[in-house]
């Protein structure tokens, strides 16, 4: 997931599994009423925090606002989008309602980056020495197989070196239509089933 969704200001995370989902960052002003920042920051965590919402608030005083937002951002956490950058002003009357909105879309867009990231990874093949060439191009390989044993072994064998041998890594639950007649990529079997392939490191 980290490699996945992280970047050159450091981590990512979708909002369904982060800690903490949002940071409140107070910025005051010369000859501001800090008090009365720190207050409202405050009351705006437990407003989050009552509608369900993992945030907190950074009321360090030893350290910048700006300190603060590299310091959250490399962390993860949305001092502003960290899917896509984006900087928006929301209003107190709809905190909840805004944020709640804003998460369920950050959470959409890493999904379907991540989603257009693989599927462009994967490549199907049929045939064994469609299988070498696309192990060669370091890709995702969706191949029929017969779900023999001997024959994964064999496989392992064959394609043995430097990089780490192929081996099957999992079986999809939705399985593409696998005609009457496909033949085991490997074997030359009747495959049964469609299987993911790919190098062990």
């Amino acid at each position: 997931m980290v490699m996945v969704h992280g970047d050159n200001k450091g981590l990512v995370l979708p909002p369904k599994v982060a800690a903490l989902q949002v940071i409140v960052i107070p910025v005051p002003y010369k000859d501001a009423d800090t008090k009365g920042i720190f207050d409202a920051c405050a009351a705006t965590v437990a407003t989050l925090s009552e509608a369900g919402i993992r945030a907190e608030a950074d009321l360090r005083e030893n350290y910048s606002p700006g300190w603060k937002y590299s310091n959250w951002e490399m962390k993860g956490v949305r001092v502003v989008r960290r899917d896509n950058g984006e900087k928006t002003d929301i209003s107190r009357v709809f905190l909840v309602e805004q944020v709640k909105g804003m998460l369920d879309k950050i959470q959409q867009n890493l999904f379907d980056a991540a989603k257009q990231k693989r599927d462009a990874c994967i490549e199907v093949v049929k045939t064994w020495d469609g299988f070498v060439e696309a192990l060669g191009k370091k890709k995702l390989i969706l191949a029929p197989w017969c779900d023999e044993e001997d024959v994964e072994k064999d496989v392992k064998a064959r394609t043995k070196g430097e990089m780490g041998a192929a081996k099957s890594l999992c079986t999809p639950f939705e399985q593409p239509e696998l005609p009457e007649g496909t033949k085991c990529f490997a074997s030359g079997k009747p495959a049964k089933k469609w299987t993911y392939w790919g190098r062990s490191y």
